[in-house]
């Protein structure tokens, strides 16, 4: 047996492994000390922000779904009906106009000729390889696992370069091809979807791998300890061991609260709470563990008491860290790092969510009527919207690039804008819900019901939104999600900003995507997404006339793709 000196101890570890054993002493110390009383209130108690927090899946249907007893028992469930008989006999309408004028219900079908008319087996072509692409995240993670990469050193900075090698090569390809819109917006759009969604595999499990290897560190260091003998005269540090207080060793460690505790290590001065008065409780809490820490870092000699309690420590870790392994996960075969598997990765590719958990929560059986449901509602939408766009959008839009191709001065162009603009308004609003009817009701519920995917909350009542950030927050929620997840918080516990810079930042993003898509389509800039960021900023304006503001918004959304190819035309 050797002495427990902690010099033997230093040769088995590194540099950074003493530092992460000090870490953690620090943790045991802060949990230690972590005894409010009950007249302190929860505002005193400030927490860390932790990094990969939410949102918590759970089993539901989303509000316009059959099977969603509440609506189907609420008393407008009517309208809901009215909307869709409305839309039905405006269809028909539309089609015996067609077929009277022109010999077919879709009209002179140049929408529908030119969605299919050249290169619809390359662009399938190029989605499936887009798809294939995706697992090189996973590669990278298998190569974390054996310990090729280190995740917190070269692992991220190869994800990142990656990812934008990915979007890069995405908007590239619709460029070469030069392809029309129905092609572009397909693929850029399920671009960044897959973009998303790799990057929150890749991080989360990046986040899980850091963690693994320090369990499988700690648990070598219990390993060491128990083939140590302690030295034979007590040490001299003061407490001594034996009057350590290790009563928060005792409960059960969670995964969620040794996130907060990591974060919460460096607190922004902001978040330094200085109006709770120091007790004999704390002052004696700040030389238990500490003294200790102390004691390690000077390379003195354990005795027998330090030990037990260093070893207390550790073990303590070891459960917490074994927890934040399992996640959401319910059996062991789930936990990391056995859900590094292709099929996991391809499984998660399918499910209708940008946010990697390592379980989700899952319908007992599938539904095959009612996928067959949702398929034929997909096909009747997208007919009915290239109806909509052939008869009212199409021959407006085309009259304004006659008028600036045959040289119609710009005064009169102007004096036809309001015209074309009213004339519009009723067909791009009608075209925008059937748009998000279409993707958050139609598709993600077919493919929620044909993955066994229980969580259908993709979108909340945003029609009774008051402001900017609850409308963005219900209008679609899986973005929302993967914002809130590795955007917002992920600022918050990574750069050290407060709330509203970490506000700003999503917003931000969240503005550059819709630029890049906006380009992709017009190849133009129009800067409304940080327009909107400025928009969301302003609450105050908003208060409880916010459902008109939304009123107001709503058709300028609707008319945005309409005005960028008129803009020329307009002499904007």
């Amino acid at each position: 047996m050797t002495t427990a000196s902690l010099e033997p101890y230093v040769i088995v570890g590194s540099e950074d492994d003493d530092a992460g054993i000090q870490e953690i002493l620090k943790r045991s110390s802060l949990r230690a000390r972590d005894k409010p009383s009950p007249e302190d209130s929860v505002s005193k108690r400030k927490k860390g922000a932790v990094k990969f927090t939410g949102p918590d899946f759970t089993r539901t249907y989303s509000t316009f779904d059959r099977n969603n007893e509440a609506t189907a028992n609420s008393p407008f469930h009517g309208f809901f009906t009215l909307f869709w008989m409305a839309v039905f006999l405006a269809m028909v309408k539309m089609a015996v106009e067609n077929w009277k004028a022109y010999g077919s219900p879709l009209g002179r079908n140049e929408i529908m000729s030119s969605m299919f008319r050249r290169d619809v087996a390359v662009l399938l072509a190029a989605d499936a390889m887009m798809c294939a692409l995706t697992g090189v995240c996973w590669l990278l993670q298998r190569a974390v696992l054996a310990g090729h990469l280190s995740w917190d050193r070269s692992g991220w900075i190869i994800q990142n370069v990656w990812q934008m090698l990915f979007i890069a090569g995405v908007v590239g390809l619709t460029l070469v091809r030069d392809w029309p819109w129905s092609h572009t917006v397909f693929f850029v759009m399920h671009g960044i979807v897959m973009l998303m969604k790799q990057h929150s595999y890749a991080f989360y499990n990046g986040h899980l791998s850091t963690a693994y290897k320090n369990r499988a560190d700690l648990i070598s260091r219990l390993g060491w300890l128990a083939k140590t003998a302690p030295a034979r005269s007590p040490s001299n540090t003061q407490p001594p061991a034996t009057a350590v207080s290790t009563s928060h060793l005792a409960s059960t460690p969670s995964a969620h609260n040794l996130m907060k505790r990591r974060s919460s290590l460096t607190p922004r001065p902001s978040e330094i709470v200085t109006d709770r008065p120091s007790t004999g409780e704390d002052k004696r809490g700040e030389c238990d563990i500490d003294k200790i820490a102390e004691a390690i870092k000077n390379k003195e000699p354990m005795d027998a008491d330090q030990v037990a309690v260093f070893e207390k420590v550790l073990r303590w870790e070891v459960d917490a860290l074994t927890e934040e392994l399992k996640g959401k996960a319910t059996a062991p075969e789930r936990a990391y790092p056995n859900n590094l598997t292709l099929w996991n990765q391809c499984e998660y590719n399918l499910l209708p969510t940008l946010v990697y958990e390592l379980e989700y929560p899952r319908s007992h059986s599938v539904s095959w009527a009612y996928v067959a449901e949702k398929i034929a509602a997909t096909v009747g939408i997208i007919f009915a919207m290239i109806m909509i766009s052939q008869s009212s959008i199409y021959p407006v839009v085309m009259k304004t690039i006659e008028m600036k191709e045959t040289g119609v001065p710009l005064p009169e162009r102007f004096r036809f804008f309001p015209w074309m603009l009213s004339e519009l308004l009723f067909p791009f609003m009608l075209e925008y819900l059937l748009v998000w009817y279409l993707i958050w009701e139609t598709i993600l519920n077919g493919l929620g019901e044909a993955c066994r995917f229980a969580d259908r909350s993709f979108y909340g009542a945003w029609w009774n939104s008051v402001s900017w950030d609850q409308f963005a927050r219900d209008w679609n929620r899986p973005v929302h999600n993967f914002l809130l997840r590795h955007v917002y918080h992920s600022s918050i516990s990574a750069l050290k900003v407060n709330k509203h810079t970490a506000t700003f930042i999503t917003f931000f993003l969240s503005a550059l995507v819709h630029e890049l898509v906006m380009w992709c389509i017009f190849k133009k800039l129009r800067a409304n997404g940080p327009e909107q960021n400025k928009m969301a900023t302003r609450q105050g304006y908003v208060g409880k006339y916010g459902v008109l503001v939304w009123d107001f918004y709503m058709p300028e959304r609707a008319l945005q793709p309409v005005l960028d190819p008129v803009a020329p035309t307009t002499g904007r």
